[in-house]
């Protein structure tokens, strides 16, 4: 009889051996398409990371566009400046980058966020049920998903928001209150993304008096703030004065919300959340319906597509990263080896969303015309929820 476990072994160092190479052709294409970037690896919007931490340890103003450019020019950008919006307490997870030299940073930050794509893949598949033969399905999802491309040679910070939700997952399968709380600030990082994580996580909180998670989220978000606070005393006021004066109302986000601004009055940046409120007519509903049997792993993937949606800004292809929640729970649902029609359908959707966005990517397309991706997934998503109900009824 054949041993299971000196079948799997193998099969797992060929899987690994495999991602390994990925990231050395990775390095390589960027060292051929970008040969005048550090170490072969663009800055794009790690920079922004850098010199906001670097800027924080220093005890400057990490939300100042002037020194923010001026950092980013020494580092070697050529392009404007690029300012740091995301809140405060998001500012102790770039401290570290920063006490680096950029080269150096730049590589551990991209050997980071490739294992925790791994790791989020490889937990969301099991969350999800899927067959422990096919978990190398979600190791190729997450280096084949598009999305994750862009996060991963942009330097963003997308893929731990999506560490933050796989989390979540993970201490809400174990009831683990205080650190589902501690993963949720993982959220916040960018919170117009799930905002409606955010207004179920409260209900829900209330509804069955969970105030631990609450409270822990809070706990840690204000521990987080502290830590940046301390050196930069005024770092609320600057955050504030930046959120209020200087909205990053010059790009063209991939957005409903963006067209929606453009419709009626360009110059008005605070039209885009608007588009929040068709997101939150569908919840209120929604929410009501499940709100007795309120189950996060089955929720959490429509929420975040909804958010990604309607949210007021963003929406960039590398923040739908944090979509490979609903694409892993999809692919494990149907399970590798069953439901022929079902595979070869999510197989060729995959592929076509694949090859759309590789010739944009190929022809430098602008970033606003990738806003046909997140609808897209959720039309699949729907799809095969409605398909895989009628052959899984539980």
């Amino acid at each position: 009889m054949s041993n299971p476990v000196a079948i799997e072994k193998p099969r797992r160092l060929f899987l690994l051996g495999g991602a390994l190479a990925v990231c050395v052709l990775l390095l390589l294409g960027q060292f051929v398409f970008a040969p005048q970037s550090l170490l072969g690896l663009p800055l794009y919007d790690f920079v922004e990371y850098w010199a906001a931490g670097r800027l924080t340890l220093q005890g400057e103003n990490p939300y100042d566009i002037d020194r923010m450019e001026q950092l980013q020019r020494e580092a070697g950008r050529t392009d404007e400046g690029i300012l740091m919006w995301n809140p405060p307490w998001t500012l102790p997870l770039v401290l570290p980058p920063a006490l680096f030299d950029v080269r150096v940073a730049r590589l551990v930050w991209l050997g980071l966020h490739l294992l925790v794509l791994g790791f989020c893949a490889d937990r969301l598949w099991r969350l999800y049920g899927g067959a422990t033969d096919y978990r190398w399905v979600s190791w190729v999802l997450a280096l084949t998903f598009l999305p994750s491309y862009f996060a991963l040679t942009a330097g963003q910070i997308s893929p731990l928001i999506l560490l933050g939700a796989t989390l979540f997952l993970h201490f809400s399968e174990r009831r683990s209150d205080v650190l589902m709380g501690v993963a949720a600030v993982l959220l916040a990082i960018k919170p117009h993304l799930a905002y409606l994580f955010w207004i179920a996580l409260l209900c829900w909180a209330v509804r069955e008096r969970r105030w631990k998670v609450l409270a822990a989220g809070a706990a840690t978000g204000l521990f987080l703030t502290a830590i940046a606070a301390a050196f930069d005393h005024a770092l609320l006021q600057h955050y504030w004065y930046t959120l209020t004066n200087q909205p990053p109302s010059q790009y063209r986000s991939p957005t409903l919300a963006h067209c929606l601004r453009m419709l009626i009055d360009p110059e008005n940046f605070r039209l885009q959340f608007l588009a929040m409120i068709p997101g939150i007519v569908w919840f209120v509903p929604w929410f009501y319906c499940h709100r007795r049997h309120w189950d996060w792993e089955a929720q959490m993937p429509l929420l975040l597509i909804v958010s990604v949606l309607t949210t007021a800004y963003g929406g960039w292809p590398f923040d739908l990263v944090l979509l490979l929640v609903p694409l892993v729970q999809i692919a494990a649902r149907i399970q590798f080896g069953q439901h022929g029609q079902l595979k070869v359908l999510a197989i060729a959707f995959n592929i076509c969303v694949g090859l759309i966005a590789a010739i944009q990517i190929h022809f430098g397309v602008e970033y606003f015309w990738f806003i046909w991706m997140c609808p897209a997934l959720l039309v699949a998503y729907v799809g095969f929820s409605l398909a895989l109900a009628k052959v899984q009824p539980a």
